[in-house]
């Protein structure tokens, strides 16, 4: 039996998410404390609940459904309790951290690895990590698409 001696841990295999995260930062860096509460259109949310909707789903399909810290989805990480950039930014740091230490104990052979959800369903943790990095691009875009509607230069990638 061979045994391969190059695995690489999660953490060098998604090591493209770092610049995803620099794009993310630098375009939440582009909005004021007051934009934070812009709403671009009636219905949607405001930027700061999508900043911190990022990192909520991030903390829940990491804390929650994978690694079971958490015995229930968080909670909504509410403006009060993160009203600024800055606080927002400390965040989204804060939950990605606790996500590179989770990459950084699994190598390559664990993306096959099912994880049972709470409510039954299962997924391969590697579905699992490209769709909360695929949700961070997806919301990344939609920000960047709201500084154009405030008629500033969104994100250039």
């Amino acid at each position: 039996m061979l045994v391969n001696e190059h695995v690489m841990n999660l953490d060098q295999y998604f090591k493209h998410w770092q610049q995803v995260r620099t794009d993310l930062l630098a375009t939440v860096d582009k909005f004021s404390d007051k934009e934070l509460t812009y709403v671009p259109f009636p219905g949607s949310w405001s930027v700061g609940h999508i900043i911190r909707h990022i990192a909520n789903a991030e903390d829940g399909w990491f804390r929650y459904i994978i690694t079971r810290e958490l015995s229930d989805w968080p909670g909504e990480f509410t403006s009060a309790a993160y009203p600024t950039v800055a606080a927002t930014k400390v965040l989204l740091n804060k939950v990605h951290d606790r996500t590179l230490m989770s990459l950084s104990d699994w190598d390559e052979t664990d993306l096959d690895r099912p994880i049972e959800a709470p409510w039954g369903q299962t997924f391969k943790l590697g579905w699992i990590i490209w769709h909360v990095l695929e949700h961070e691009i997806h919301h990344r875009a939609e920000l960047s698409l709201i500084l154009g509607l405030l008629g500033r230069e969104g994100l250039e990638v």
